[in-house]
């Protein structure tokens, strides 16, 4: 069955103007938080996730000093930073070891993150591959290359390499998507300028679906020494946006990326919708009184144009997910903006809440966007707004009283307004001028009916790459029904089924209901666990498509073959469905839903394996670029357990004069450049 259904075209190829775009998918991965639900309690919670630059990143120590005017030196040694930044499954997406060493691993994350974002959208690999799917990806920072003179020195094989270009275009290769793939950098609102660029793709028609985000790592000293120079870093590692004090922003670490469909075609689809993108906009601030500052004039006139392209009552708007850096001047210009554009609505003073997430995890650079979308996707998600940090006592240049807005600096329910869904506004605004806004509201209309598939058993199915991994999946799998509430057995089912793609080490499981589902899975691993083994079960299958002893596709051969299994499925006989797929069997899922399939729902998504490729160049990091003078030694590396691979290379190279002649003691190759 198609994924993306046919639309009709007009004369002209034009699309409805402001086609409401449905953001469908999403994952990410941000300071000390490997997954959303870990973000969501850190920012539930109020935890600040800066820290010191860790071991791992280099010896800060050596680069830090508490003096602005140090030369060769930085005062900033905080940020949010991610954990196994080096480590990828390079096999999982078809590259060589040797290839993954050298590939950048902004890129690596990316990628990893886009399969987890198709996944939690319901979708496979199989299901988009060849149709108009759009990447775009916001990115700065290519330093991974800057490992490259240090590893040419130290007798490094492999040279680094850092591509902007790489990190969208890897996605559409591997995927097999045929839409347009960008890469950009807008600096602070890239991300979000990505974003808007996908939907608006999607609203001419461009496209059937698009993939947007960003990613943001600090890697090298390079970064902090730069923010420094430029005096952008805060001086005691706190952001405190729109809070007393605050000097300047702490990096941070992130990647995350969104799913893009129009909302017709998600409602059709049976898609899980997380918040409709009502609107967006760009602009440039023009000429200021200096390159970084910022102009409160455009900032609210993008806001209105916004707005005005929503068709939204500010008023409506429930929450505003803000820039905000935490500095003395840029804080207040936002207000002003802001101030601005509500100007005029008969806006109370006070009604509105605003945040920063840079407050929680510092300031992520090209990917703050898709961490401030992603915050508010969650909040819409748990009905919640989250407290901001560092904001009191307030910046004395902000007068809220007198405005619409205050800082949400407290856990609350986050209550509707009237009768309008919760709305909300993010904003991104770049060092150079370049700004980005969008308006989301939570979808809170009916979607289309799902057929409903009985109340008798279902099949749920897992697999992986090998046998560890797939005991891993089950784990999370497990995890997941321990705290899921109010979804459907079914819909976990038939995700499974149609949204994943089909690997070698194979699991099914048949169950009547969640509970039954979690014991069994439970069972299975625990069984794992004890022996390496476990026993045969009538309900659960277990067993690897390569090992098996009879193939699926020699058993059910032919047009009376194919018969047979159609009316298994039709059946929904899973009990021998189950084997068949085991052995490899295609199964037409759809087909077991008469009446309509059900609805995609999120589930987690694989489990990559945790391995390290990165060029280890400790001289590089030996002092301070303007210290060549001796200093410390620099801490032994611990080897790392990982995969090497080995090639032969042939170089030639002369006899030396007089060399003695030994006679050999096993066969001779030679090689002869001449015909005769």
């Amino acid at each position: 069955a198609a994924v993306f259904g046919a639309r009709k075209r007009t004369v002209g190829g034009g699309a409805p103007a402001m086609r409401q775009v449905a953001i469908v998918g999403l994952s990410g991965r941000y300071p000390q938080a490997a997954n959303l639900d870990e973000f969501w309690s850190n920012l539930k919670s109020g935890r600040d996730c800066i820290c010191e630059v860790p071991a791992q990143r280099w010896e800060h120590a050596r680069y830090f000093d508490p003096d602005k005017n140090k030369p060769g030196k930085t005062y900033a040694k905080w940020g949010g930073f991610l954990a196994d930044v080096d480590k990828f499954d390079p096999l999982f997406f078809n590259i060589s070891p040797k290839e993954a060493e050298v590939i950048a691993p902004q890129e690596r994350l990316f990628l990893e993150t886009a399969w987890e974002t198709i996944e939690d959208a319901g979708y496979s690999r199989e299901s988009l591959a060849g149709r108009r799917v759009g990447v775009f990806v916001g990115a700065m920072w290519g330093h991974y290359e800057l490992f490259g003179p240090a590893a040419m020195a130290a007798g490094h094989p492999a040279i680094p390499t850092s591509s902007h270009a790489s990190i969208a275009n890897r996605v559409s290769y591997f995927f097999d998507f045929h839409g347009p793939s960008i890469a950009l950098d807008t600096m602070c609102s890239s991300s979000l300028t990505a974003i808007h660029m996908a939907c608006e793709e999607i609203r001419r028609g461009n496209v059937d679906a698009a993939l947007a985000g960003g990613i943001n790592l600090s890697i090298h000293p390079q970064k902090y020494l730069n923010l420094s120079q430029g005096r952008f870093a805060a001086s005691d590692g706190r952001c405190r946006s729109f809070g007393e004090g605050g000097d300047g922003y702490v990096p941070g670490e992130g990647v995350g990326a969104v799913l893009l469909k129009p909302l017709e075609d998600a409602l059709r689809d049976g898609d899980h919708v997380y918040a409709v993108v009502k609107a967006g906009a760009l602009n440039h601030g023009g000429k200021t009184n200096g390159y970084t500052v910022p102009n409160p004039n455009a900032q609210g006139e993008l806001i209105l144009e916004t707005l005005n392209k929503a068709a939204i009552d500010p008023r409506t708007i429930g929450y505003v997910e803000t820039h905000g850096t935490g500095t003395a001047l840029g804080d207040p210009i936002e207000i002003a903006g802001l101030q601005q554009a509500f100007a005029g609505f008969g806006a109370d003073r006070q009604m509105c809440p605003i945040g920063s997430v840079k407050s929680n995890i510092g300031h992520l650079e090209s990917a703050a966007g898709i961490a401030a979308v992603t915050k508010v996707l969650l909040q819409f998600k748990h009905a919640q707004l989250v407290p901001s940090l560092h904001a009191l006592p307030p910046n004395p240049n902000i007068d809220f009283a007198q405005s619409a807005f205050y800082v949400q600096t407290e856990l609350a329910t986050w209550e509707r307004r009237a009768q309008h869904p919760r709305r909300a506004a993010v904003s991104s605004f770049g060092a150079g001028g370049s700004n980005a806004h969008l308006i989301l509201e939570e979808y809170a209309g009916a979607r289309v009916e799902a057929g409903a598939a009985g109340s008798g058993p279902e099949l749920f199915v897992l697999s992986a790459r090998n046998g560890a991994a797939l005991e891993r999946y089950a784990e999370r799998i497990v995890g997941f029904l321990e705290q899921a509430h109010g979804v459907a057995l079914g819909e976990i089912a038939y995700t499974s089924q149609v949204g994943r793609s089909a690997m070698a080490e194979r699991l099914a499981v048949v169950a009547s209901s969640a509970g039954e589902l979690k014991l069994k899975l439970a069972q299975w691993v625990a069984a794992r666990s004890d022996d390496g083994r476990e026993q045969a079960a009538g309900d659960v299958f277990h067993g690897n498509v390569n090992a098996a002893q009879y193939d699926a596709g020699s058993l059910i051969q032919g047009a009376a073959g194919r018969a047979f299994l159609d009316d298994l499925v039709a059946r929904r006989d899973w009990a021998r469905i189950a084997p068949l797929w085991i052995l490899g069997a295609d199964i037409d899922w759809p087909r077991a839903y008469g009446g309509g399939p059900p609805r995609r729902t999120s589930l987690p998504t694989y489990p990559f394996a945790r391995e390290r490729y990165w060029i280890d160049v400790p001289a590089v990091f030996s002092g301070p670029l303007s210290d060549p003078g001796p200093g410390p030694a620099p801490a032994p590396l611990a080897e790392a357990v990982r995969r090497t691979s080995y090639r032969p290379q042939w170089m030639a190279q002369p006899l030396p004069p007089g060399a003695p002649l030994a006679a050999p003691a096993g066969p001779i190759l030679v090689l002869d450049t001449h015909d005769a």
